[in-house]
């Protein structure tokens, strides 16, 4: 049984980490932006989903692997990296046009959900992030240490999909806005290319 005041702690800290900027929660932004509020909480759970794996990598201590094995970690940042390479160019390469006349039917809802997933998972940071973050709130005194680390998990993406989920909405009201001008709309196109294109260098050259 996880005592009241962890378990207000461990909220609190899981809050403040989901709104801080980060190449997610970016990522939702620029989605939302580009595609919409529906289609941007597509990629919310997407990214939820990742979360669910790292919590349970943690939780079975396979996410040990990423932070002991450099060649592991370097694959799967690389993946992560040429995705959303991808990413930037098809932002670079749509118009206006093919927006503003369908938003969400030029990426089905499960390829934003999946956009979501491959996003999150094939960024090792996340799940070395989870390794430190979640398993100081257990304590072997309360019960299974999994079972409580299962539990955190489950917490902090509850509160990733509530905050991620606020900046979707936000983000997709500014993206329908900018649908009103083809011009707008393609200065918005180019922005996202941009951000994706930061994110692929920023998990590209990070280090463990």
């Amino acid at each position: 049984m996880i005592s009241s005041e962890i378990l207000l702690t461990f909220l609190t800290a899981s809050f403040l980490i989901s709104v801080a900027p980060g190449p997610d929660n970016i990522f939702v932004l620029a989605q939302s932006a580009m595609f919409g509020r529906r289609a941007g909480l597509f990629v919310v759970f997407g990214l939820c989903t990742g979360l669910i794996v790292h919590t349970v990598a943690v939780a079975f201590g396979v996410a040990v692997i990423f932070q002991t094995s450099q060649v592991a970690f370097s694959i799967l940042k690389t993946v992560g990296a040429f995705y959303l390479v991808y990413l930037a160019w098809k932002a670079f390469r749509s118009s206006g046009n093919e927006v503003q006349d369908g938003p969400v039917s030029e990426v089905s809802p499960r390829g934003l959900y999946r956009r979501g997933i491959i996003m999150n998972i094939t960024n090792p940071k996340v799940s070395i992030f989870f390794l430190a973050f979640i398993p100081q709130f257990a304590d072997p005194a309360r019960g299974s240490v999994t079972l409580q680390l299962l539990s955190f998990g489950g917490l902090f993406i509850l509160s990733t999909l509530i905050v991620f989920g606020s900046i979707s909405f936000l983000a997709g009201t500014l993206g329908h806005w900018f649908s009103q001008s083809d011009k707008a709309q393609k200065v918005l196109n180019r922005i996202a290319g941009v951000v994706f294109l930061g994110l692929a260098i920023k998990l590209a050259t990070t280090d463990r």
